[in-house]
């Protein structure tokens, strides 16, 4: 059925249909690829267990347990330490055992404080020692703090001193945090033990479809290795780590600066979830930070660590977009406001191109009754029809594939933009206008996705079409309705971007569709003319 669309129909039917089948798909089924690498200048060293280095903690050892499968102990809280907005408790292992966020805005669906450590799995600092023995003795005996309850001030930093004290070993764990929510860490043993210090299981507050949530290893030149849930195979080494990360859609869970010898491990669980743990030494120094994955706090923090934020495989076209849309919102001062002049400026960038495109097509409309003649004449010969068409198109300067490197540009555009908005943490609570007081969330009163698809509509009905079969026809005009369907789950800003971005391809439509109305006129008004002058 598609041999009959003209090519641009046809670009634009299985650009459509591959979208919706690619946002349906993952709305019903989530992406479970295990790793995800981008400018892969160092492989990924992945090793069996009894190849590791004796160095590492080998859960095949008789003397050890397996370090990926870690029980949840209940234990109580040693220190609280109370910041402007998060509330972080420490619990008897040494573990940070709970980090809460104060800010509304990040409240979950059922309306509760976002708990960012996972009620499973490892929490952050665990510690696991390679002999059995000890490290049974170590979950047994509780560490002691030199202070209780500590409040934080607005830029303040305060400093928490842990021991464990064991046969034959103590454990000092001094932690500076700070209110920024990134800490300094430094783990000291008066002699030499193996053993694992945990990242922690990724926090579990909110997930919406094409997200992403695992653990991440950022390593060597850039180098960027995901682990989605449900889907880890194998244990995977790594050296030259920049940082790990165990995160979820808006927040994560991240240590770095540590030395880049440290061996870093990500084993699965029973679940093939992703365990990530970093290889211990007597005197042991890092960093680490617990929140949301904001740039501005990131940047501030260290640099590297923005790259945090996953765009996944358009993060070449996402994290400029990102930086232009930061950029805008720190002079108009409003995110809903920012995202339309950033339409604005995407579409004064492809404007010569679309532009090219729509006078293309339009060009194609005036002399498809002429290539459906030649068509007719030489329809026993493919060859010679081929060469005729081809030079007619020639001769009326009109290009059958004009219209479609407008839409292959838009494809990375609109996917970056996807994954800007979708992942973009500073968007939660933020208001537009009126009815839209979030653009992380859906429109809850579905005007913006309702908007989107009329103007989809309209944007079709005023664009050149050559159909030949009604079945056809209303298989394209039926697209508006399918978009607007999904559009309703989506975040309200993407939305926004959607809709802006069609009113400014009617805009254009409109214009270059006059400019040809006024051609036509001309030509008509000449040919009338002529007439009358042959007539005299």
């Amino acid at each position: 059925m598609l041999e009959k669309f003209t090519p641009n129909q046809r670009l634009f039917v299985a650009i459509a249909l591959s979208f919706v089948f690619f946002i349906g798909y993952t709305t019903l089924f989530p992406p479970t690829a295990a790793k995800n690498e981008m400018n892969s200048t160092q492989k990924t060293h992945v090793e069996p267990a009894a190849a590791q280095s004796s160095a590492t903690v080998n859960p095949t050892d008789s003397n050890a347990t397996n370090v990926a499968e870690v029980k949840t102990v209940a234990t109580d809280t040693l220190t609280t330490i109370n910041a402007k907005e998060f509330t972080l408790k420490i619990d008897t292992l040494g573990r940070i055992s709970s980090v809460i966020l104060s800010n509304s805005k990040h409240n979950g669906k059922d309306g509760k404080l976002a708990e960012l450590i996972s009620s499973v799995g490892a929490k952050p600092l665990q510690m696991r020692f390679a002999d059995a023995a000890l490290n049974e003795m170590a979950a047994k005996t509780p560490f002691t703090s030199d202070s209780t309850n500590i409040a934080l001030g607005e830029n303040g930093k305060a400093t928490v001193v842990l021991t464990q004290n064991l046969p034959e070993l103590s454990v000092t764990k001094t932690l500076t945090f700070y209110s920024d929510g990134h800490y300094d860490a430094k783990i000291v043993l008066s002699n030499e033990k193996r053993y694992s210090l945990y990242l922690g299981q990724h926090p579990q507050i909110s997930e919406q479809m094409m997200t992403v949530v695992g653990d991440m290893v950022y390593s060597g030149d850039k180098l960027t290795t995901i682990f989605k849930d449900k889907d880890v195979k194998e244990r995977s080494l790594f050296t030259d780590v920049h940082f790990v990360s165990a995160f979820d859609q808006y927040y994560a869970l991240i240590i770095y600066g540590f030395d880049p010898s440290t061996q870093v491990t990500v084993d699965r669980d029973a679940n093939s979830n992703p365990v990530t743990y970093l290889e211990g030494t007597a005197n042991f120094t890092f960093n680490g930070y617990i929140g949301p994955k904001e740039h501005k706090t990131l940047e501030a923090i260290n640099p590297v660590l923005v790259n945090a934020i996953e765009y996944g495989w358009f993060t070449f076209v996402a994290a400029p977009i990102f930086k232009i849309l930061m950029w805008l919102h720190s002079i108009i001062g409003n995110w809903g406001w920012s995202i339309i002049a950033l339409t604005v400026i995407i579409r004064i960038f492809l404007y010569p191109l679309t532009h090219k495109g729509m006078v293309s097509m339009q060009k194609i409309k005036e002399i498809a009754p002429r290539i459906k003649e030649v068509q007719e004449k030489y329809k026993g010969d493919p060859a010679r029809m081929n060469a005729a068409v081809m030079e007619m198109y020639k001769k009326h300067g009109a290009n059958p594939l004009g219209g479609c490197l407008p839409l292959l540009l838009q494809i990375p555009v609109f996917f970056a933009i996807y994954r800007v908005l979708l992942n973009a943490v500073e968007l939660q609570g933020a208001p537009w206008i009126m009815w839209v007081h979030d653009l992380s969330r859906m429109d809850p009163y579905y005007i913006l996705p309702i908007l989107m698809g009329a103007t989809m509509y309209y944007q079709q009905k005023i664009t050149p079409s050559n159909f030949t079969d009604p079945l056809q026809e209303k298989i394209f005009k039926f697209l508006p309705v399918i978009f607007t369907f999904f559009f309703f789950t989506f975040p309200a800003g993407l939305v926004l971007y959607w809709f802006v971005n069609n009113i400014f391809s009617i805009a254009q439509q409109y214009m270059v569709n006059k400019q040809f109305e006024a051609a036509r006129a001309a030509r008509h008004e000449a040919h009338l003319a002529e007439k009358h002058h042959e007539k005299d």
